[in-house]
């Protein structure tokens, strides 16, 4: 038997060994050679607009909101939506009365 050499890469050990294809490693080869998905902000992910948004300025904005809709149910709109609006350095947030509200009012 020959002597085994020391301190050899995995390279040098394997040579130019190719592994047949059995049902055992066939689906392991897609897996490794499949590349990664990137992980960071991406255009094509739907929820990128709301990974700024923590869960205290949920809180807050989510606070906010509901003063807004009691102080509407108390002037009687009951169905509204809200209006976003920028400007300058503020995003501003106004209660609008629906469609359908301004309708019943008429």
């Amino acid at each position: 038997m020959a002597k085994i050499p020391k301190n050899l890469s995995d390279t040098a050990m394997f040579g130019d060994y190719k592994e047949n294809l059995t049902f055992e490693n066939e689906n392991y080869a897609e897996e490794t050679a499949a590349p990664q998905p990137v992980k960071g902000i991406q255009k094509d992910n739907k929820n990128y607009e709301s990974e700024f948004f923590t869960p205290e300025l949920q809180e807050k904005v989510g606070k906010a909101l509901l003063e807004l809709k009691v102080k509407l149910y108390k002037e009687g709109i009951v169905d509204f939506d809200v209006k976003v609006t920028t400007q300058d350095k503020q995003i501003i947030l106004t209660g609008v009365p629906s469609k359908a509200e301004k309708k019943k009012a008429k």
